[in-house]
């Protein structure tokens, strides 16, 4: 994915928050779930198709650096080592995801207690 490419799709998950979220959900119509999100994502600003479950996301692409991410990376949160969630990188330590049943589609930072201590991984595509 191209350094452009990264920034069109980190713009439009921005664009998409609000959204509900949908358990197996792929599209803005039906909702997302976190890897239908990026699914969408990917595929609308570079025509990549990303592996649809989180555990398949967390070895796809190279892992990086927090030096060098780059919005639209993708960031993998999980426990004890094991990847359970997946959210695009928006600038700025922020990150969109859809994070939950009863939720929408929303932007977070990497410093808030709950997900610092959850961080596993950057990856690129």
């Amino acid at each position: 994915m191209s350094d452009q490419q990264a920034g069109e799709a980190a713009f439009l998950a921005l664009g998409l928050v609000g959204t509900p979220y949908r358990y197996g959900g792929n599209t803005p119509e039906s909702g997302f779930d976190c890897s239908g999100l990026i699914g969408y994502v990917y595929w609308q600003s570079s025509r990549i198709a990303p592996p649809r479950t989180v555990a398949q996301i967390s070895r796809w692409g190279q892992s990086i650096s927090a030096s060098d991410l780059r919005a639209g990376d993708l960031v993998i949160f999980g426990s004890a080592g094991s990847p359970t969630h997946a959210a695009i990188h928006a600038g700025e330590s922020r990150f969109v995801h859809a994070p939950s049943t009863g939720g929408t589609v929303r932007l977070n930072e990497f410093q808030e207690k709950y997900w610092k201590t959850r961080l596993l991984d950057f990856r690129r595509a």
